[in-house]
């Protein structure tokens, strides 16, 4: 109840001055009309100068990427990490950006085609479109003049070639080389380069010479010639396998001719690779280090190095080292490495962790596209995202996703012209696409809500974060 005083004197006061108060009539408006008194903001771009990429969901501007324009700007390296659930569409962002480099004439790319449908690998249309044949690594067409990569080949320095050799031994076994299984690698290889010269020396050569080593070899040493012929049998077994096993006539003859590496897109087709076998990390290794010592050249083009089921590389061991030098190595040469992972526990929880951890670091830019609950929050520990961004990457379409690129964090949507998606809309790679040249309308609806979706956790947070709404007092 109102003191009587303070009733008095304000009865008083209106008789003398009038009314002083004043009644304010709300306004109605639309959300439309409110948006000119709460002035969105929006995240800086990352320039004008590279490929186009979609558009900022949050304020439209145009997204335009690339590596090799923003490295030692904005980038401290140019390597990528795209992680996403299959049908979200990391596929056809991966070969509109392909498309959209290969524009310049000073780019190069190389796919490792680890997916398949009809016999043949995901790219093999876009092969087809630029008149490239894919090199077809398959067991059973190798024993019929089939492709082969001969990890002996003279352009591989012999450095290179021992080092790959011991690779391979290492990802079939498990387990590092000790020092007698290493030396009897390594005199056996030095005996076969240096006797052989009219030809290419190939996997049954060494094979060979460890079952028979030359006494010369242990006499070197001051061992017996029983102990050489020991040490050396456990890795003529695993390079039997390369020769005589599930592997043969991949890798034990001189490497095919007519291989172009100077075309613009190189296309290895994994697709008859089972893809869980040991056969793939070995696979990588030869493929890894063949490139390192015959592709990668200091020519001033700008690579794009672009492996499908990257987990096979980072969740061995071996072969993680392997690429983590290689990583390293390219940065000197105009080298950007794209790793497509569908969950990153496939990674960091596996065998190859610290390896794994160090290859992540590498990659400056991190593309992130819809994943369960569970999985973005175990995602955006390991990637260090802010917490909109995890509370996001659930919610999201196919075609939108998490763009992290060295800390500028923001939602894009993918657009792809209708002359791409002929070649990037596949069965398997596009599972909510059901023809090639348009997309149903259901899933055009659910992209705008999932849009309004975003929008809407961002507004009721209000955080800061780059597309939130500034609130005018």
């Amino acid at each position: 109840m109102r003191d009587p005083m303070t009733a008095l004197t304000d009865a008083f006061t209106s008789f003398l001055f009038g009314k002083v108060e004043t009644t304010r009539l709300p306004v109605r408006t639309s959300t439309g009309q409110a948006q000119a008194v709460y002035l969105p903001t929006a995240a800086p771009g990352l320039g004008d100068s590279g490929v186009i990429i979609g558009r900022e969901v949050y304020s439209g501007k145009g997204y335009i990427y690339d590596p090799f324009q923003l490295y030692g700007q904005q980038l401290p390296a140019p390597h990528w990490l795209v992680l996403g659930e299959s049908g979200n569409g990391k596929s056809a962002l991966e070969k509109t950006y392909v498309l959209r480099q290969l524009r310049f004439k000073d780019r190069q790319v190389v796919v490792l085609d680890a997916q398949g449908e009809d016999g043949v690998g995901e790219w093999n249309l876009i092969a087809q479109q630029l008149g490239i044949t894919p090199i077809r690594l398959d067991p059973i067409a190798a024993n019929d003049s089939g492709i082969r990569l001969n990890p002996l080949d003279p352009a591989i320095t012999t450095t290179g070639q021992l080092a790959l050799l011991r690779t391979i031994i290492e990802v079939a076994m498990g387990h590092g080389l000790d020092e007698r299984a290493g030396f009897a690698l390594k005199v056996a290889h030095a005996y076969v380069v240096d006797t052989i010269r009219d030809r290419q020396p190939v996997l049954t050569d060494i094979v060979e010479q460890l079952r028979h080593p030359e006494a010369e070899s242990a006499l070197a040493m001051n061992v017996d010639i029983d102990d050489v012929r020991a040490w050396g049998l456990d890795v003529a077994l695993v390079l039997d396998r390369l020769v005589d096993g599930d592997l043969r006539g991949m890798f034990d003859g001189p490497t095919t001719v007519g291989i172009d590496l100077d075309a613009p897109l190189i296309v290895f087709d994994l697709s008859h690779i089972d893809r869980n076998s040991i056969a793939m990390p070995i696979l990588m290794a030869i493929v890894g280090v063949w490139l390192e010592h015959t592709w990668i050249r200091p020519d001033r083009k700008k690579r794009i190095f672009l492996v499908e089921e990257a987990w096979h590389i980072i969740n061995s061991p071996f072969v993680a080292q392997l690429f983590q030098r290689l990583l390293k190595f390219g940065r000197r040469l105009g080298l950007s490495f794209v790793a497509v992972v569908h969950h990153l526990s496939d990674v960091v929880d596996g065998a190859a962790a610290r390896e794994a951890a160090a290859i992540l670091k590498m990659a400056s830019t991190r593309t992130i596209y819809a994943q369960k609950a569970d999985e973005a929050r175990a995602t955006g520990r390991v990637l260090g995202l802010p917490r909109w961004a995890v509370e996001i990457i659930p919610t999201l379409t196919p075609g939108i996703a998490v763009w992290d690129v060295n800390g500028n964090v923001q939602v894009v949507k993918h657009l792809i012209t209708e002359a791409e998606r002929p070649l990037v809309f596949t069965d398997r790679a596009m599972t909510e696409s059901s023809t090639p040249n348009r997309l149903p309308d259901d899933l055009l609806a659910a992209e705008l809500e999932a849009e309004e979706r975003a929008l809407s956790i961002e507004r009721s947070r209000g955080s800061g974060s780059p597309g939130s709404a500034t609130t005018v007092a």
